[in-house]
């Protein structure tokens, strides 16, 4: 029956994931160790050394572990529906989800059905955790006692996280958890948290100094959600770059022929169904043109930790042939239709890290199946491409497919996909250069950009933001790079989101500014006269920030209240919907805030904004009586192409950092592949290893460390050289 609670009372660690290793798992997995060699270089990076890619593999799981193995088995509770297991009934619903679009039975199928190259990488990425974990029995697992080869495949996209978490799980809770009450998504005011996404430049060899086409790889992500690795096999496998905790393969990053950049797109490729149900005794039908179709159930079980005990809660969940239903919204429920193909999205991953070029890349993008990203490219022949989105669901374009849709209706229906020649695609423009930055695709490339009436509204709903405006203007200015010069393009302090808004604040005090107020004059004077450049010793910095923080939830308010939903910028947003007596009154709490927090109004950005880096844990603790690292470089929000989520907390005055640049490289495609690379803080998670937050300073001023890519360079860095198992 639909929410029965249904009560299994068992000892903690005693699960379907809870095996032990035989001495047959343990003699394979010493075997296969021995043709793997790890070298960690001065600053704790592992350069993986295999016979075979699987080699690679296991040998690259295994370092993960050495590094993080919380964050490894994070992942995979994510991704199997198993965090409830491992955290409490908090995550009940987070793991229906997971469970609705892909369990154990299916990803198992999966596995079994792939070739055997790839079941070849998955028993790798098993072996290689299962050995550290046979190798570190003081690590005790959460959950997940022994890893399997079918656990990649829960990951719909190849990505973990990605187009899944899109679905709501109080509207899981509210249907399933509530007898199917109706449930809308609450409009939001405007983003409080730091903007997702990353940034992805490429520069020809036309408007490179050194003739050779060079590369940005910047993700925004939460820090530390990847490591940087190095994986090498006899097989042709040489990849560096990001790697997402508990994943197989590069996902950001270059061989010695190319290199890709994933930047989080807005290409529509999700879709919510409004399904007509109709009950007919005690089956559920749901409208479909002029049939009725039955709505299909599945029953799913999800365990929950209580105490010292494992409990269990079984619901019926439902779908239509458009995917899983999600909630419901008045009489008629919701499906949520994404991408469900992780066989393709592991083989396109994979093999991307193996491309030799510009064809044998274009050749996976084909599989098509990066459904929640953009792609910038640049390889060694000159090329630089940039795909807008990958997996793209041919529709009707007289449907507007934004907002909630029709299910009844065929003609909604998705008519397949459409071939990567149809897509939006960018390569070798004559201007030179590519940047992404989950902006549109029509100021990629600046005038050789695509353009917008050629295509369906749905492939590119995206909007212009600050950072690709930024992006634009720094790319534009310059008509030679060289490696240094583009990083100081990835570091421009410009923030585009002021440009406007100091004009307008100006214009406001002259209309309703206490001209007596001297503090307020000065405070005016300055943010006219700023070059709206940031930096750690910048007041205006701080001021503007603190301003237009204060400002933003008026402004959205009274946009909500007249009903006006046109798209705009924040900027025109905040101009336009805000008096000019809201506008002094948001700078005088600005001021406020400042002055109480830190003893003066005129405090340098630097004082406020900072680095700080305890104890490792995934939920980080900040403390402002202990040491931190000032940062110039503030939120995306405001256009700098450096991102830096920070914020204060309930017990700091001081901001911290825990979102923004992650793993950012440069890299050079010449003759001999040049790259530079720096992380947020440092390799290892552990406190006490010298590579906690060796590279912290670094991160926090720009600056970069070189990449050994060949096997030379990295035998002149080693630091430490062993067999896993045997460190």
């Amino acid at each position: 029956m639909q929410n029965q609670f249904t009560f299994l009372f068992l000892f903690l660690g005693v699960s379907v994931f809870g095996q032990s290793f035989s001495e047959a798992d343990v003699a394979g997995w010493e075997a296969q160790a021995e043709r793997i060699t790890i070298y960690r270089d001065n600053w704790g990076i592992p350069h993986i050394y295999g016979k075979t890619d699987a080699d690679a593999v296991f040998g690259l799981l295994y370092t993960q572990c050495e590094d993080d193995f919380e964050r490894v088995e994070r992942n995979y509770l994510f991704g199997t529906g198993k965090m409830a297991e491992a955290f409490g009934e908090e995550y009940i619903y987070q793991d229906l989800r997971a469970q609705m679009y892909l369990d154990s039975m299916q990803a198992k199928a999966l596995y079994a059905q792939s070739p055997k190259w790839l079941k070849e990488l998955c028993d790798a990425f098993a072996d290689g955790i299962n050995y550290y974990l046979h190798t570190h029995p003081e690590v005790q697992p959460a959950a997940i006692k022994r890893f399997q080869p079918w656990m990649p495949f829960t990951f719909s996209e190849g990505s973990i996280g990605g187009d899944i978490e899109r679905v709501s799980t109080r509207g899981l809770e509210v249907f399933y958890g509530n007898g199917h009450q109706s449930y809308v998504e609450p409009i939001k005011l405007y983003e409080e948290k730091e903007p997702r996404g990353s940034n992805g430049f490429s520069i020809a060899p036309s408007k490179s100094s050194s003739g050779n086409a060079l590369f940005l790889i910047n993700p925004h992500t939460s820090f530390y959600f990847r490591s940087e690795v190095h994986m090498v096999s006899e097989k042709g496998l040489n990849a560096y770059g990001a790697v997402t905790w508990g994943q197989f393969f590069v996902y950001q990053g270059f061989n010695e022929n190319c290199g890709w950049m994933h930047t989080s797109t807005r290409a529509d490729v999700i879709d919510e169904y409004l399904e007509t149900i109709v009950e007919q005794g005690d089956k559920k039908f749901y409208k479909y043109g002029n049939q009725l179709r039955p709505v299909g159930e599945k029953e799913i079980t999800v365990q929950y930790k209580d105490g010292n005990q494992i409990k269990k809660k079984s619901f019926t969940t439902y779908f239509t042939h458009h995917g899983p239903i999600v909630r419901k919204e008045g009489d008629q429920w919701v499906s949520f239709r994404i991408m469900v193909r992780p066989q393709d999205a592991l083989t396109q991953s994979y093999l991307r890290t193996k491309a030799n070029g510009y064809n044998s890349f274009r050749k996976t993008m084909k599989i098509r199946t990066n459904s929640s990203n953009n792609t910038v490219y640049a390889d060694k022949q000159g090329n630089i491409a940039y795909w807008h989105g990958n997996f793209m669901p041919k529709r009707d374009p007289s449907f507007d497919y934004s907002g909630l849709i029709d299910g009844s209706k065929p003609e909604t229906d998705w008519q397949g996909l459409h071939k990567l020649k149809d897509m939006i695609i960018v390569r070798n423009p004559a201007s030179g250069w590519i940047q992404n930055c989950n902006a549109t695709p029509f100021t990629v490339s600046g005038p050789s950009s695509p353009k917008q009436e050629d295509y369906p509204v749905y492939m590119a709903p995206d909007q212009e933001n600050f950072r690709g405006i930024n992006a634009v203007r720094v790319l534009s200015k310059r008509n030679s790079f060289s490696l240094d010069d583009l990083i100081n393009a990835a570091n421009d302090p410009y923030l585009a989101a002021f440009e406007k808004l100091m004009p307008a604040l100006e214009a406001a005090y002259q209309q309703a500014g206490d001209k007596n107020n001297t503090n307020l004059r000065e405070a005016v004077n300055l943010l006219k006269n700023w070059d709206k450049n940031y930096g750690e010793e910048s007041v205006p910095t701080a001021v503007a920030i603190y301003w237009a923080e204060k400002l933003l939830p008026v402004a959205y308010g009274n946009r909500r209240v007249k009903g006006e939903g046109q798209d705009l910028m924040m900027d025109e947003i905040l101009i336009q919907y805000s008096s000019d007596q809201e506008k002094i009154e948001a700078l005088t709490q600005a001021m406020d805030q400042l002055k109480d927090d830190f003893g003066s109004w005129k405090t340098p950005w630097g004082e406020i904004n900072r680095f700080q880096r305890l104890t490792g844990e995934i939920q980080e603790t900040y403390d402002d009586n202990k040491a931190s690292i000032p940062v110039g470089f503030p939120s995306s929000r405001w256009g700098s192409l450096a991102s830096y989520g920070a914020r204060a907390y309930p017990n700091t005055k001081r901001r911290y950092g825990r979102s923004g640049n992650s793993f950012v490289a440069v890299v050079e495609f010449g003759p001999k592949l040049i790259a530079r690379s720096v992380v947020s803080g440092g390799q290892s998670s552990e406190p006490d290893s010298p590579h906690f937050t060796d590279q912290a300073d670094m991160f926090c001023k720009g600056e970069f460390k070189d990449v050994y890519y060949y096997k030379e360079d990295v035998l002149k860095h080693v630091e430490e050289e062993y067999k896993p198992g045997k460190r």
